[in-house]
């Protein structure tokens, strides 16, 4: 997932969610606020172009970023930017160093995986506070495919006869052209975004998308028509991780305030609300 945002780490293992920093809720005093860059203001790095969780000011991760800066009793502020040749470098150019085009880092980046191992590569950030666990799903006509379930072997075996869809250069492409010795590859088309997939889907073009739930829920919106189902093949290694945050590594001050921040956005049910307010279930890690 990472080399484009969306490549799921490959070779890290299993995912390990960690709890959101404990603590209680109170209002924060002027005089406690966390440092930042810039006194009363939060910087937030999320992903541009990247709907429903970020795109032109709107999506999940900015209405949360806004909800933590407000729990903080700052303001938020947002820098969108585009996604490096993997995440290690993201994390670099946003949260730790900066970008070498000048981009000065942010004090928070959001939609980080939550892995210890991937954790442990990047002992300059730390990442904490999951918020979302993301899975893989397939959306299906199911007057054409049935759920995909079992083995690869029995549960793809209909898209050796049927057309599935997936985003290019994602996680999911790379499953389906590999998986089967290959068996797969003439069957699957590609689409530049999950949701240019699925609207072949709703043409009726293909008969399937895989890709992450979150991505497919947002795009098939209202259908009726058609099935969203949360995939978990043995033969896909990775089929789900925890969506969590990263500061610089000494910034702990504010990675505590944040968790604080974060489990009252829970606890109330308020996270869950900015979920549904836009047509998505939230998944707790």
């Amino acid at each position: 997932m990472w080399n484009d945002r969306r490549r799921v780490l490959f070779g890290v293992g299993a995912l390990i969610a960690q709890a959101a920093l404990p603590g209680v809720a109170r209002a924060i005093a002027a005089d406690s606020l966390p440092e930042t860059q810039q006194p009363g203001a939060l910087r937030i790095a999320v992903y541009a172009d990247f709907p429903p969780y970020s795109q032109k000011g709107k999506g999940i991760d900015v209405a949360l970023g806004k909800a933590l800066a407000e729990k903080l009793g700052l303001r938020a502020e947002f820098v969108e930017f585009q996604p490096g040749e993997d995440m290690n470098d993201d994390l670099r150019n946003m949260v730790w160093r900066g970008h070498y085009l000048g981009t000065r880092p942010a004090d928070l980046m959001l939609h980080v995986p939550v892995d210890a191992r991937f954790a442990a590569q990047n002992d300059k950030v730390a990442i904490f506070g999951p918020y979302h666990l993301e899975t893989m799903a397939v959306a299906r006509d199911p007057a054409r495919v049935p759920p995909v379930a079992g083995s690869a072997a029995n549960g793809l075996e209909v898209f050796t006869r049927e057309l599935i869809g997936a985003e290019v250069d994602s996680h999911a492409s790379d499953f389906l052209m590999q998986v089967l010795n290959g068996r797969l590859r003439e069957h699957v088309r590609h689409f530049r975004t999950p949701a240019l997939a699925v609207e072949a889907l709703k043409r009726g073009e293909i008969a399937a998308v895989l890709g992450t739930h979150t991505e497919l829920q947002a795009a098939l919106g209202d259908s009726s028509r058609l099935v969203l189902d949360r995939v978990a093949l043995p033969e896909l290694r990775v089929a789900q991780w925890p969506l969590g945050m990263a500061v610089k590594a000494e910034a702990k001050p504010l990675a505590e305030a944040l968790g604080r921040a974060l489990g009252e956005l829970q606890r109330s049910g308020e996270l869950a609300r900015l979920f549904a307010a836009q047509g998505l279930t939230l998944a707790t890690p």
